[in-house]
């Protein structure tokens, strides 16, 4: 099955749904809040990125292939949350959100990459990483948290552990557009696999995981292969422009996140489609006359 891949032509139906959303004729969904991060390690074809694809079962996303991440936590917003590296402040201003709300951002993507991958950016102070996360004493405490059972800002301090927010980078935002019933607004991170580290395949929500080439991942999403949501193709096009991670981490110095709501707009030749970001227009024409 071949899946679509931005520009995607929209039934009529979707477009007058649309616009009746546009119009005020309804009510747009309240999205809820999430962070995701592209975790990376090198590989011969460029950055290698980890996916995982959600249980076809599930009601959002269903069968697609994803990052680590998921919704912000009421826990996440502790102001006593053990923390390394730039300040929440700063992280406002690179989110462009307040700092309240930059803390629980930064504190879920730490979080739901653990829970989802088993990779922790914590370590036992600003200079250190933990090493290993693969014992059972480990995997007692990601269940605890993925449950709801603890909080991070427990769970880092009965380790002696602190946030390390300087592992991650800043790479961009989507906004669920106004007419789907289920939406989120989802700031993307970026960051390394800590050396040591390992991932493990142990989120409920996924079906499988992989690491694959960001490169590859976008050839096997475009002969359908590879099932993606137009903001994880546009992602993992972007970072399969770049050699290595270590240069996907440098060029998410400076970055601040333009939230983008995809928006109905005319096709070239005829019928209509979703806005994409502006710098990913280009990154997709020369993509496409390659």
């Amino acid at each position: 099955m071949r899946i679509p891949i931005p520009p995607i032509p929209l039934p009529a139906h979707v477009v007058e749904l649309a616009r009746e959303y546009a119009d005020g004729t309804r009510e747009p969904a309240e999205p809820r809040e999430a962070a995701t991060v592209i975790l990376m390690r090198p590989s011969e074809h460029g950055p290698a990125v980890y996916y995982l694809r959600r249980h076809t079962s599930m009601e959002f996303a269903g069968g697609m292939c994803v990052y680590p991440g998921g919704g912000v936590d009421p826990r996440d917003f502790d102001t006593t949350v053990a923390w390394a590296g730039p300040s929440p402040a700063e992280w406002a201003e690179r989110l462009g959100c307040d700092e309240e709300r930059a803390r629980a951002l930064v504190c879920a993507a730490v979080r739901e990459t653990f829970e989802e991958s088993g990779v922790l950016l914590a370590g036992a102070s600003a200079q250190e990483v933990v090493a290993d996360t693969t014992g059972a004493d480990w995997e007692a405490d990601r269940h605890a948290l993925e449950s709801r059972e603890l909080a991070m800002t427990s769970f880092l301090s009965a380790r002696g552990l602190v946030l390390r927010t300087d592992l991650l980078g800043v790479w961009g935002g989507w906004l669920t557009p106004a007419f789907e019933p289920k939406r989120y607004r989802t700031w993307f991170f970026v960051a390394l696999l800590p050396e040591g580290q390992r991932t493990r395949d142990v989120s409920t929500e996924s079906a499988s995981v992989t690491w694959l080439p960001a490169a590859d991942a976008v050839a096997q999403a475009e002969r359908g292969e590879m099932l993606m949501m137009p903001p994880t193709y546009l992602t993992s096009l972007e970072v399969a422009q770049l050699a290595t991670p270590e240069e996907v981490i440098a060029a998410a110095h400076g970055r601040v996140v333009e939230m983008h709501t995809p928006v109905v707009e005319p096709l070239d030749d005829e019928g209509w489609t979703l806005s994409v970001p502006v710098h990913h227009r280009s990154i997709l024409a020369a993509h496409r006359g390659a």
